[in-house]
């Protein structure tokens, strides 16, 4: 029961009780008691007016919430022409007028911000409440995935981290906060590294590289006229001495040449010239280094794409050998490699370990090798001319064990 129903009740109880009073006290003057009972009436009725205007406030402060609460900003009340009644309707038409602005700015700018995040060139993935991604922009569709992820899980709130992504993608990923309703929610913005990173990486190696080639090759130059020089004395030593001094000066000079040869090879990855592009047939190329190490090796091709692509046959030809290579150096003789090329993309996997989470951000890092006589240019030179074709591609591990070098060409 309503209060207005409470005090309607209590008016019309109390003017019965009146009205019955004044009939026992005046029942012998009618006239009287007819006039008593009319002005009952009249008091009743301007009591019951008085209590529905009373009560309007209330109503309206009643129908003002629900609609507050039906998130209808859009409603307005129309002045009444009572002073009170009228001034709380312009503070409630205010209050409601400056919500739906707001709401209006915060719609606005919600609708700007999801533009900008779904436009973004870099990965943005926003968590819920309980930290799984609920919301994530084209670029970090492509990008995350269950690797990836695990290692967004470990970046604390505030942190940045730089994770290798499938081998040779260098991502950085950053983590941070804002608060939704009151709580917390956290998001990440990853982006792309890998090309800064190499290019960075290949500036100082050429550099080095320039710098150690000058060097060795001035000495080189001066010892190996030396040697020249001392093995014109070869005649002037003594029978029992001279053997021994030309084979000495010989295996000095081999060395030196060892050493020269050493230095023109680091020398190969500064030179990589710009690609000399032509259509070309990748399944031939594949099939045609795979021959070259079949005989000693256990290599299965399945080459169903045949169409003719526009790169450097002679430089792909080089990254197909190191990657096949890397492959036989993994599995050993008794190895299996498989090389697939099928809807533009070239697949070489082996049979052997896989690749260890220690060396993983290393793979394609300058002189970086676990090879006992390696230079560690093998994997810096395939990453170089792919790059400079503006060829997407990774080195992982399979799920079933083993890894697998994935380019993805274009037609």
């Amino acid at each position: 029961m309503t209060l207005r129903t409470k005090f309607t009740i209590y008016l019309i109880a109390l003017h019965v009780v009146l009205a019955v009073a004044a009939c026992i006290v005046l029942i012998k003057q009618n006239v009287l008691l007819f006039v008593v009972e009319g002005l009952f009436a009249l008091l009743l009725a301007g009591g019951i007016v008085l209590v529905r205007r009373l009560f309007v406030p209330l109503d309206l402060i009643r129908t003002g919430a629900e609609l507050i609460n039906e998130r209808d900003f859009s409603t307005r009340f129309v002045s009444v022409g009572e002073p009170e009644m009228d001034t709380l309707i312009g503070v409630y038409n205010r209050m409601v007028d400056r919500l739906r602005e707001e709401r209006l700015a915060a719609e606005e700018q919600h609708q700007l911000l999801q533009k900008i995040v779904a436009a973004s060139p870099v990965a943005i993935a926003i968590c819920d409440f309980d930290g799984k991604i609920e919301q994530m922009n084209p670029e970090a569709k492509a990008l995350i995935d269950d690797a990836l992820w695990s290692e967004l899980e470990q970046i604390e709130v505030g942190k940045s981290k730089l994770i290798a992504y499938h081998g040779a993608r260098r991502l950085k990923a950053a983590r941070a906060e804002f608060r939704d309703r009151g709580f917390a929610k956290s998001f990440f913005v990853i982006e792309e590294m890998t090309e800064e990173l190499r290019l960075s990486e290949k500036a100082a190696y050429e550099k080095l590289v320039r710098m150690m080639s000058h060097e060795v090759n001035n000495s080189v130059g001066a010892v190996r006229s030396l040697l020249e020089s001392s093995l014109r004395y070869a005649p002037q030593i003594g029978d029992a001495d001279r053997d021994d001094f030309i084979s000495a000066l010989t295996i000095a000079s081999a060395r030196i040449d060892a050493l020269n040869r050493f230095m023109a090879a680091f020398a190969e990855v500064v030179r990589i010239p710009p690609p000399k592009r032509a259509p070309a047939r990748v399944d031939y190329l594949v099939a045609r280094v795979a021959a070259l190490l079949k005989p000693e090796h256990l290599i299965t091709l399945d080459l169903d794409d045949r169409q003719e692509y526009d790169i450097d046959e002679s430089q792909l030809e080089q990254v197909v050998l190191n990657i096949f290579r890397n492959a036989i150096d993994a599995t050993g003789r008794e190895g299996e490699i498989r090389a697939t090329f099928r809807d533009g993309t070239l697949t070489i996997a082996d049979s052997g370990p896989g690749i260890s989470e220690s060396i993983r951000s290393d793979l394609f890092t300058p002189f970086f090798t676990t090879k006992r006589d390696g230079r560690g240019l093998g994997l810096t030179i395939v990453q170089d001319i792919l790059a400079n074709h503006a060829l997407p591609f990774a080195l992982r591990n399979r799920e079933g064990g083993g890894a697998e070098f994935v380019v993805a060409f274009k037609s």
